[in-house]
């Protein structure tokens, strides 16, 4: 194919609204070839934002929409159906989360997904298929983000079990390191919170008879990376070197004193919390080791995107494997379908719905 013949190349761009920090990634797409140009994350706290009634501060909404903004200005220009933004757990908590979603869109130009933690785990598992150089197997994904850990099993590309659970870095830390003061008390008791809110799930996890673990996001590099420097494993995450890490960590006493091989000053105050969970689904899995991914939730929007563009949707698939292994009525669910299709296209206009509502 020459110069001329070359298809024009297409801008995509996927925004992480997470607990914790936002991220943004931009793609360029030609003949089937993609490129990242644009990667962008800043860590906003947001889930520290919530109060007792799960209400979001305007201290922290304010300081969200600032880095929207920035973001807002490289979307500038990008096809609406090119554009996917989705928001995660604090905002599926906050009781105002409308007033902050206005705002957010205003300042991005798109509009803003809030997805369910099943649909969350279902993305971040198709980031890391996206991603993997090596297929070894049945695989369990781990990603504790901000306010809540999704676990995910699959096979290659497929999800066979997918959980949202409600715990991550920021939550728990403000739940046993608020006023910033470490001990062993309060970690073991941040590890037990954790392991109570794995425990319903534990039997169906180990039945799953995974053989590799894979974790994702801020949590799992930042300690990778620490545990690394720190000698304690020369690759990945052992169940030994976490244990290890949990002495180092409340030798400190205090958040803001943290000072480890790898840890960044902006993953200082929720370290510990991150940590507290990863400890637990070590033990509660009897993990030996894990290895780390650099796919993840915007990684498997954007992907997830491109695929409905391009009619390769992953959705379509998975629904298409559970349909077979839950022997489900597919003409019933095709009636179903064509109902929905036909009410969708009776509102669309009157609702300002577009294509990626339907």
């Amino acid at each position: 194919m020459t110069e001329a013949q070359k298809s024009p190349s297409i801008e995509y761009a996927a925004v992480d609204l997470g607990s914790n920090s936002f991220h943004m990634v931009v793609s360029q797409v030609s003949d089937s070839k993609q490129t990242v140009v644009d990667r962008v994350r800043e860590m906003v706290r947001l889930g520290s934002g919530l109060d007792k009634k799960n209400r979001l501060s305007d201290e922290a909404s304010d300081r969200a929409i600032e880095c929207l903004m920035r973001f807002g200005e490289r979307l500038r220009g990008l096809d609406a159906d090119h554009v996917r933004i989705v928001g995660t757990n604090t905002l599926r908590k906050a009781k105002n989360a409308r007033k902050f979603i206005r705002r957010a869109e205003a300042a991005l130009g798109f509009p803003i997904d809030i997805i369910s933690g099943v649909e969350e785990a279902r993305l971040i598992y198709h980031g890391v298929s996206q991603t993997l150089q090596e297929d070894r197997g049945r695989r369990l994904v781990v990603d504790i983000g901000g306010g809540s850990t999704e676990m995910i099993v699959g096979d290659s590309a497929l999800p066979r079990y997918l959980e949202s659970l409600y715990m991550g870095c920021v939550s728990t830390s403000q739940a046993f390191f608020e006023d910033g003061k470490i001990s062993r008390s309060r970690m073991r008791k941040a590890i037990l919170a954790a392991n109570v809110e794995l425990e319903p799930h534990v039997f169906n996890l180990e039945n799953m008879n995974w053989v590799d673990v894979i974790g994702t996001s801020g949590t799992a590099r930042a300690i990778e990376r620490v545990v690394h420097e720190s000698g304690w494993t020369e690759g990945g995450i052992t169940r030994a070197s976490m244990e290890k890490l949990v002495d180092a960590i409340v030798e400190f006493k205090h958040v803001d004193d943290i000072s480890l091989p790898g840890l960044g000053e902006r993953r200082q105050p929720v370290f510990a919390g991150g940590v507290a969970v990863l400890v637990a689904i070590f033990r509660s899995l009897s993990i030996d080791h894990m290895r780390i991914s650099d796919g993840s939730l915007r990684e498997g929007v954007l992907a997830d995107l491109i695929g409905r563009r391009q009619s390769s949707d992953t959705r379509a698939k998975t629904v298409s494997d559970m349909i077979e292994r839950h022997h489900i009525d597919a003409m019933q669910a095709e009636r179903v379908c064509r109902t929905a299709d036909d009410i969708f296209t009776q509102v669309r206009q009157d609702w300002e719905l577009d294509a990626r509502d339907g």
